[in-house]
């Protein structure tokens, strides 16, 4: 396993087709979950949550997708409506990380939508240190009100990402990133 430094400085994203079988083990999925768990959380709300879709449910999850782009685009060609039902059988693990943030007389729900994602990140993570590539996205459809209902979210819940885990194809090539120059200063400034 990669010193933290090293693993951090090393992660990068995968497009999800990139990302082969094998994925992870039911075990490495309870690591990664257990990881993607240990987030800042004020309060103690656990305001995230997680679908885990592997195997056939990808596909069935596709079949709702499918469904509510059809309603969009009932004039879709049939390789589109294809590619939209196999949006979640590109990696052989998808996770969702849903938000459950909500109002709290305490804990503002900014902060509750920021542990999602620091959630995602932290499964992201998580995936590199045992090995896999993964790609933390959204799409179209993690903002569409008939997927969502489908997928069995409440109607105060959204999705943060889904982050598709599988094998990578090899070394990432890193992308030009800002210079600290450009992103940080000190105060006074």
């Amino acid at each position: 396993m990669p010193d933290a430094l090293e693993l951090l400085t090393t992660r990068r994203s995968f497009k999800p087709a990139e990302l082969s079988d094998p994925g992870p083990t039911p075990a490495e999925i309870d690591t990664l979950l257990t990881v993607a768990s240990r987030v800042p959380d004020h309060g103690k709300l656990a305001p995230w949550r997680f679908i885990v879709f592997e195997g056939d449910a990808r596909r069935a999850a596709g079949a709702a997708i499918v469904t509510a782009f059809r309603a969009k685009y009932p004039d879709a060609k049939t390789e589109h409506v294809e590619a939209e039902r196999e949006r979640l059988t590109r990696a052989p693990l998808v996770i969702a990380v849903v938000s459950r943030a909500a109002p709290h007389v305490k804990i503002p729900e900014w902060e509750q939508v920021l542990s999602a994602g620091a959630a995602a990140m932290n499964l992201v993570l998580a995936a590199h240190a045992l090995g896999y590539g993964a790609s933390w996205i959204t799409e179209w459809y993690a903002y569409d009100r008939v997927v969502l209902d489908a997928l069995g979210l409440k109607p105060h819940e959204r999705i943060a990402g889904f982050v598709h885990i599988g094998r990578p194809p090899g070394p990432a090539e890193d992308r030009p990133r800002p210079s600290l120059e450009e992103i940080a200063s000190r105060f006074p400034g």
